[in-house]
């Protein structure tokens, strides 16, 4: 995509009251255990004011092999949701290693001529990424029912989940910018500095992969932009290649800050006896001067702040807030790209 012009910002439209979403498995299966965690994301969006329907492929039970279906019948039902214009919004059931199987599947076009927001993270970071690049639209690097709005924020204390539900509420049903998202005390300043710019990321080893298909974002896309990453699983040791992937791309020398996800189940963290994130991250980066935020809540850890890509963000490391600054979906009435 490279000198050619990049597709304008894509906002879904604004949910209303009796909107549908409906929750779908777009990477793994469904295991049985798993099934109050979809019964649960289903009150939670209820309690939101939205109807909820799960699609026909989650079924508890129901798997090929590390898949909840192979690739091209996971994407044939997501294009056939794209395509519904009753349903408002979709909602991952979790994550997996199945979107790289169907990227090249997914009906662009009629996330075109309906866009819609797509929540999700881990697996479903590579949808993100890889519709920004072709549509410019905004995916919601956001929770999913497993482990997710099913679990962890059934686990969070009563005040956080009332503060998450309006947050996403917010963010799915008003056209206005939300503006400071809620700090936790986990959030760290490694490296101070102010910067303000398109929200750009996922998972750390999905923008690897992201950027090694024909798919990926232009490096254009990352002038100026907030990279926000985590990741779970694996070793620091791999972090730390991920981001010199990152470097040698020239990605690290376009950004204009950086937000770092809490770290969840990485080897070779252990205190004392290894780098932290923190010092793996400030050695790829050199001299590289910019703000950097760390060990924010969003990622694996869970619960999830909503981090919509491509949405102009605000970052003061010092000061510890990361604010959206433009609205990540459109009034029903307004047209949808660059809106």
């Amino acid at each position: 995509m490279t000198g050619s012009a990049l597709p304008q910002l894509l906002r879904p439209r604004a949910l209303g009251p009796g909107d549908l979403v409906v929750i779908a498995s777009l990477s793994g299966p469904l295991p049985a255990a798993r099934e109050p965690n979809v019964e649960q994301t289903v009150a939670v969006f209820e309690r939101m004011g939205f109807r909820v329907r799960r699609a026909p492929l989650l079924e508890a039970g129901r798997r090929h092999w590390w898949s909840a279906a192979p690739p091209a019948e996971i994407a044939g039902e997501l294009n056939a949701l794209l395509r519904d214009l009753e349903v408002r919004a979709i909602v991952a059931s979790d994550g997996g290693q199945t979107a790289l199987g169907y990227l090249d599947l997914i009906d662009v076009e009629a996330i075109r001529a309906d866009p819609k927001p797509i929540l999700g993270y881990s697996d479903i970071s590579l949808l993100h990424l890889v519709l920004h690049a072709r549509t410019g639209l905004v995916g919601f690097h956001a929770d999913m029912a497993v482990p997710g709005f099913g679990g962890h924020w059934q686990c969070a204390p009563a005040p956080r989940r009332a503060e998450l539900a309006a947050l996403y509420s917010r963010l799915l049903t008003g056209p206005e910018a939300i503006g400071a998202l809620p700090a936790g005390p986990s959030w760290k300043c490694w490296r101070p500095g102010r910067a303000e710019g398109p929200l750009i990321g996922g998972v750390l080893n999905r923008i690897v992969l992201a950027q090694a298909t024909p798919y990926a974002l232009a490096l254009e896309r990352f002038d100026g932009a907030v990279l926000f990453w985590e990741e779970a699983g694996g070793l620091a040791s791999h972090v730390w290649s991920y981001l010199q992937v990152l470097r040698h791309s020239g990605i690290l020398d376009r950004i204009a800050g950086m937000v770092v996800g809490v770290p969840h189940g990485i080897g070779g963290l252990d205190p004392g006896a290894s780098p932290t994130l923190r010092e793996i991250v400030l050695d790829v980066l050199g001299d590289r001067d910019i703000p950097v935020l760390g060990n924010v809540d969003f990622g694996h850890a869970g619960p999830n702040l909503p981090m919509p890509v491509g949405i102009r963000a605000g970052l003061d490391a010092r000061r510890r807030t990361l604010s959206l600054l433009e609205p990540a979906v459109r009034p029903a009435g307004a047209t949808a790209a660059g809106s």
